[in-house]
């Protein structure tokens, strides 16, 4: 592996800022299979840190801007293998054909359901935010053998908050974003101490496509979406105490 892949970046930044991980119930990661990974957000440090969790490169969804602003850019993309969604019009089948070959590939493909929201409002560190169901889409209707949706929770145990930079500024690459009109600055939180406790997998089945595809569709992404948010919703009440 390259010095330069996402995983040694990711390891090298958390060193950096001497960030201390502690690591739960990894014997719960599949092995040899195609892994959605679901996590909540809190921070820019977030998919480094669940790189690092890992040992794997991970092929996160991020939001359109990330792919607008230089330098910030060239990092996402470049350095740690994002894809930056399209603008509104295009984003869902953009986020859909992209992590799906990803999927096939045996490539970990990682998503925050809750959006672009806890990155720019301040949350406490043991809130889940509500979860937008487009992962569960996509794992219900990729046509991936053995494929998991891993729901895994952050719970920062001692961090640091501060401001980046006015929110306003961001509408400049992306002024199709209401959250980038408010007044405020976009908070910025680093973790010194942090917890990463892994779910139970949820494993996509024939049965599960089949509902999908039926009259049953509304309720098993329903079902997907509840389960990975109670999984994460538990595990950091867990990890936060």
């Amino acid at each position: 592996m390259s010095l330069h892949s996402p995983l040694d970046i990711s390891r090298s930044f958390l060193a950096t800022v001497s960030t201390k991980m502690f690591r739960y119930y990894e014997d719960r990661i599949p092995k040899d299979a195609s892994l959605l990974i679901v996590s909540n957000h809190r921070s820019f440090m977030d998919a480094l840190i669940l790189m690092t969790a890992l040992a794997s490169p991970i092929r996160f969804a991020c939001h359109h801007y990330m792919g607008e602003v230089p330098i910030l850019r060239e990092i996402v993309t470049g350095q740690l293998g994002c894809f930056p969604l399209e603008e509104n019009q295009q984003r869902q089948q953009s986020f859909f054909s992209q992590s799906q070959q990803l999927l096939k590939k045996q490539q970990m493909v990682g998503v925050f359901p809750e959006g672009a929201n806890p990155m720019v409002k301040y949350t406490q560190p043991n809130h889940v935010g509500e979860f937008r169901r487009g992962f569960a889409h996509l794992a219900l209707r990729a046509d991936v053998p053995d494929l998991a949706v891993l729901p895994i929770a952050i719970a920062s145990l001692e961090e640091v908050n501060t401001a980046a930079f006015p929110l306003r500024l961001l509408s400049l690459f992306d002024p199709s974003e209401p959250l980038f009109h408010q007044s405020g600055w976009h908070p910025l939180v680093i973790y010194h101490r942090v917890a990463v406790l892994i779910g139970r997998p949820y494993w996509i089945t024939s049965q599960h496509q089949h509902q999908y595809h039926g009259k049953q569709a509304k309720n098993v992404v329903a079902e997907l979406t509840t389960y990975c948010h109670h999984e994460i919703a538990n595990l950091l009440l867990q990890g936060c105490y």
